[in-house]
């Protein structure tokens, strides 16, 4: 194993021991769940060894606080889905319910799905829940979002691609 390390990881290493406790303590004020919390902070410090190229910030903690809220973001917005999948199931009849196994695959598909149209524009996200869940028009939807209805297609379009992708992978 080589013991040479890039610029970046060196970055990431040096704000993770001078940041990282900080880091680790406004997560716990934000999170009421202390392993949540060490969760959150390490994945801000993963996504950063994930980026291709990276910088060092002018202000370390307020970069590092916005990747951790956007962390954060995407934890609630996913546990508020896993709570809106699970009071629904209970709608269901016990007998009419899917297996365990089931209901986690459906729950992880949910959960990517999510994540895929969270990549979206907030207007492309918007006019795809509205078509899909509210069953609403394409007039309807550009009404409601102030946009033309060649645009609310491009947006759906864009929609549907994320789902493919979130079912079946990256299209080649």
């Amino acid at each position: 194993m080589s013991s040479f390390q890039s610029p970046q990881s060196e970055l990431v290493g040096a704000l993770y021991r001078d940041h990282r406790g900080w880091l680790l303590a406004w997560l716990r004020r934000n999170v009421a769940c202390p392993q949540r919390a060490e969760d959150l902070s390490q994945d801000t410090f993963v996504r950063l060894l994930g980026r291709d190229e990276l910088k060092e910030p002018r202000e370390p903690r307020a970069f590092l606080v916005a990747i951790a809220k956007g962390l954060l973001f995407d934890y609630f917005r996913r546990a508020a889905l896993e709570q809106a999948y699970l009071t629904e199931l209970m709608l269901i009849p016990e007998d009419e319910q899917p297996s365990v196994e089931e209901q986690l695959l459906i729950l992880e598909d949910l959960k990517n799905i999510d994540r895929l149209l969270g990549k979206l524009s907030s207007k492309a996200r918007a006019a795809f829940l509205f078509n899909r869940l509210d069953g609403l028009g394409h007039a309807d939807i550009a009404e409601r979002l102030g946009v033309s209805v060649p645009r609310v297609r491009q947006y759906l379009a864009q929609g549907i691609r994320q789902c493919y992708i979130a079912l079946y992978g990256e299209p080649v």
